[in-house]
């Protein structure tokens, strides 16, 4: 394994993280919304509060961990509200406090000491942690330079006030370590880990195949099953026919707490109990380009529609060569929103099937923001790290471009996921790291 595990401790990566802020879980719904848009790895820690009277009192590890309930992230929140009472009353169920919804599991948080070995830390998250909580006193001396945490043949540890332990560091002066954290340590280490970081995910063996997957013509709110998994993913697919005539799984989207972050949680409630897992997977900010500041009922969406095809609204297929001149720029009077040709060509598959189609969309392009996020089998390690990165993404999936069976339709086809854990799981095994003898 890389020696720079072994030299590193939890306590160098605290350095400019900000302090844990804890979400309650008297707090509503509404509020987590707002909190879920800082937050990492698209996901809030909720806790319960501390009695009024210990708010001055420092707590200890173990009372810590009794308070913490779980990770509530945006699938969860669309769950909620893409329920039959949440659509009918969508106030109410803003208003909803989070502890109704969240499925509490204690076990994805663990608080470590500063000092804790980078290589102990990364074998917990492993295990199942997301996130790591570590106290950051004063004191601690170890956390502004890169391998400074080893001195003497000892190990440095963090300076407390007299009597005080490491386990009743007050709430205030602590901060959490997620596996994105970690990620971004390894980016910056890149040399360290060599040849690990130019070596292909598939030679190392980080491509997950065990995957979740939805028909794109199935519903969308079946994409829920990804509740609890991780990542909390569920890539949506049309099966397909290569040139040898084997079936191939093509991949068209991606429904998952990542794609639902900072979307409208409103508006996606509403198109996961309606539309079907294709069309909701066409990114459902750009397919109904309304006001999304209140929910609207399906039945008064229809009527919406409609008034826009009386409006004269192109709701027949549109291709970009068709399209008349642009017209000279006009100083717009107001809040505006154009449609593109993917939303026309959907609201005509949507109108001509009722509201609901049994149409194949593979022959609409998936690009920009609707677009999932994927890489190849032969990608370095390094580059797949720096996509999830710059993306801020909780996963790729690992996809091959095939052709189909007249050769001339080309797709990708889904190979597999890669994910924090996977990432993780590869730089720690023995077998593709030996520490340095320096």
């Amino acid at each position: 394994m890389a020696a720079v595990f072994f030299y590193h401790v939890a306590g160098d990566l605290t350095v400019g993280k900000p302090e844990l802020i804890e979400f309650p879980d008297s707090a509503s719904v509404a509020e987590a919304i707002v909190a879920l848009r800082d937050c990492t790895e698209c996901g809030i820690t909720v806790w319960k509060r501390r009695p009024p009277h210990l708010q001055k009192t420092p707590e200890s590890a173990e009372a810590r961990q009794d308070r913490f309930l779980g990770i509530l992230n945006a699938l969860d929140i669309v769950a909620h509200l893409s329920t039959e009472s949440s659509l009918m009353d969508p106030d109410a169920a803003l208003k909803t406090p989070v502890s109704q919804i969240l499925v509490p599991d204690n076990s994805l948080l663990r608080q470590i000491d500063p000092a804790t070995r980078l290589v102990d830390a990364l074998e917990m998250m492993k295990q199942g942690v997301k996130r790591l909580l570590v106290a950051r006193p004063a004191g601690w001396k170890g956390v502004s330079k890169k391998f400074s945490i080893l001195y003497n043949g000892k190990w440095l540890k963090p300076s407390f006030g007299d009597g005080e332990e490491p386990s009743m560091v007050p709430s205030e002066k602590l901060c959490c370590l997620s596996r994105e954290d970690m990620v971004r340590f390894l980016v910056g280490c890149l040399g360290a880990l060599a040849p690990l970081p130019l070596t292909s995910i598939e030679t190392l063996g980080a491509v997950n195949r065990q995957v979740l997957t939805i028909d794109s013509r199935s519903p969308a709110r079946h994409a829920l099953r990804a509740l609890g998994h991780d990542p909390a993913a569920v890539a949506v697919i049309e099966r397909s026919h290569d040139n040898g005539g084997t079936g191939s799984r093509r991949i068209v989207g991606d429904i998952s707490a990542f794609k639902l972050w900072k979307c409208d949680h409103m508006w996606a409630a509403w198109g996961c109990s309606t539309l079907n897992a294709g069309q909701f997977a066409m990114d459902i900010e750009d397919i109904l380009p309304f006001d999304t500041r209140s929910l609207v009922r399906p039945s008064e969406q229809s009527k919406k529609l409609n008034s826009l095809r009386q409006h004269g609204l192109s709701l027949t297929p549109v291709k970009e060569e068709d399209l008349p001149p642009p017209a000279p720029p006009e100083k717009p009077t107001g809040p505006t929103r154009k449609f593109s040709t993917k939303c026309r060509d959907f609201m005509n598959l949507y109108f001509e099937n009722g509201g609901h189609s049994e149409k194949g969309i593979s022959s609409r392009s998936y690009r920009g923001r609707c677009a999932p996020l994927t890489c190849r089998p032969w990608n370095s390690l390094a580059a797949v790290m720096t996509q999830m990165l710059a993306h801020r993404a909780t996963h790729v999936w690992v996809t091959e471009h095939k052709k189909g069976e007249d050769d001339e339709e080309e797709y990708e086809s889904l190979v597999g996921i890669v994910s924090y854990v996977d990432i993780l799981a590869v730089v720690t095994q023995p077998s593709n790291l030996v520490v340095s003898a320096n």
